[in-house]
């Protein structure tokens, strides 16, 4: 074995359950365990910290699931993008990855776990040396204004591994992936917020932050247009909720016998959005990156992915990749022909890299015709009508996954893009994925965790 397979294969880990089925109170405390610890850390601010330039990305602290200021002002930042770059290695050929084996399929955790840990330490450094979190003004200049920077460094890695081994004790001990879980954390507690908080918006002294409350304040204040742009906002968050959930339940099913049971079958379900929220999450991470990197290069003078005045994008790629509030300019009557250009081009973006991203998943991921022939038969089940060969079953999934991975991903882009520029209540695209991402729980749960969960629990999942 080389020396790089040996740190590959000795890197540290959490621990897996030694018994082969947890229930579901073992899970269900792991992951309120871990979601408690990821508010709190949220709310630890980073020691020697002055100033705080990434603040004012609140949406796209959202979607990275980081609270900026904070122990975990990276979130999961570092380990998507450790995803992308080894996918985009992958799928180009030039690192080669044997999925097929348990070594292959060890190698490639490693070297993403790897990746990601070098992320952490390579934005931690990003952040810091360029403006986004420093230390205050007063010891610029000084040995300890660089000392303090090293040590808001130091703060932003160890909260980096805390975030990385927390994805892996969802993924081992709890529901879902630990990814899917911050984001929904955070969209869920910025929702609530915009939905019912009756405290004073930081941005407009006097009116409510939820919009719920500055709907009524407006209309007892004799003010249509900010009561249709708060209606309009509750409106669009609940379209979205329902769009969402619907494209979730469609489903294709394909009938499957048991070999040697005649007259026994099952349906072996591919859902339409085939990669479900994988590719957004990817495409929503890449954005907020690049807004994250605009902004930092134009405080060092090099505004390479374009310019801001204020807390708004102006110019170069970050405008265009920043969704316009179409419904909100048709309330107030600022509607132009620009505005519905920016906001095509921002949804034909949002679409093609969730296409890109879908494609390069499923063939990394194990979700790809090959490797569910392989899984089907290795069940003993197949297709009734055919005979039992892997290659005539590979055929026939084929024509339902490669279409599926298209329009599943053209519908989820088309929706997040339609929700970002309608104006809900918080990020478009996050909303989008905090709905699909409870629902693939919801099936989770009730797929594997119907029978020994508590009876009040289980009428209300559905069951019996």
């Amino acid at each position: 074995m080389s020396f790089f397979n040996k740190i590959l294969f000795n890197l540290p880990e959490v621990a897996g359950p030694k018994q082969k089925r947890l229930t579901f109170k073992e899970k269900l405390k792991w992951t309120g365990i871990i979601v408690i610890l990821f508010f709190i850390l949220g709310l630890i601010p980073l020691f020697g910290l002055g100033q705080n330039a990434l603040s004012r990305f609140e949406l796209l602290s959202v979607i990275l699931g980081a609270s900026f200021g904070s122990i975990i002002s990276l979130g999961i930042g570092p380990i998507v993008t450790a995803s992308i770059v080894l996918q985009l290695l992958n799928g180009s050929g030039l690192v080669k990855f044997d999925l097929t084996t348990p070594t292959g399929k060890k190698r490639f955790q490693g070297v993403q776990k790897l990746l990601a840990i070098f992320f952490i330490m390579f934005e931690g450094f990003i952040y810091v040396f360029m403006g986004g979190l420093a230390p205050p003004e007063q010891f610029l200049g000084t040995p300890v204004f660089f000392q303090l920077q090293l040590l808001l460094v130091l703060q932003l890695f160890l909260g980096g591994l805390l975030i990385l081994f927390m994805d892996e004790v969802i993924s081992k001990w709890g529901f879902g992936s630990g990814i899917s879980l911050f984001i929904a954390a955070g969209v869920s507690q910025s929702l609530f917020i915009r939905l019912l908080s009756p405290l004073p918006s930081p941005n407009m002294p006097g009116v409510a932050t939820g919009a719920i409350p500055a709907l009524f304040q407006s209309l007892g204040a004799g003010n249509p247009t900010g009561a249709l742009l708060m209606l309009a906002g509750i409106i669009s968050t609940i379209v979205v909720f329902c769009m969402a959930v619907y494209s979730q339940a469609m489903k294709v099913e394909i009938p499957l016998s048991f070999g040697r049971v005649r007259g026994h079958g099952i349906r072996w379900p591919l859902s339409f959005v085939y990669t479900s929220n994988i590719p957004i999450i990817l495409v929503s991470a890449l954005f907020a990156n690049v807004q994250l990197w605009a902004r930092l290069f134009q405080n060092w003078g090099l505004p390479i992915f374009g310019t801001f005045v204020g807390n708004n994008p102006a110019t170069g790629l970050v405008s265009w990749l920043t969704p316009p509030d179409i419904v909100g300019k048709i309330i107030r009557g600022s509607i132009a022909l620009p505005d519905v250009g920016h906001a095509l081009v921002y949804m034909i973006f949002l679409i093609i890299g969730a296409v890109i991203f879908s494609w390069f998943w499923v063939q990394t991921s194990g979700m790809d015709a090959k490797s569910q022939a392989k899984q089907i038969m290795s069940s003993g089940l197949q297709i009734p009508g055919f005979r039992k060969d892997e290659r005539v079953l590979e055929r026939l999934l084929n024509r339902y996954i490669k279409p599926l991975t298209i329009m599943g991903a053209i519908a989820v882009g088309l929706l997040a893009g339609l929700a970002d520029v309608s104006g809900a209540l918080t990020h478009g695209t996050g909303l989008l994925l905090t709905v699909m991402i409870i629902y693939r729980l919801y099936e989770e749960i009730a797929k594997q965790h119907m029978m020994d969960m508590n009876p009040m629990m289980r009428k209300f999942m559905g069951g019996s």
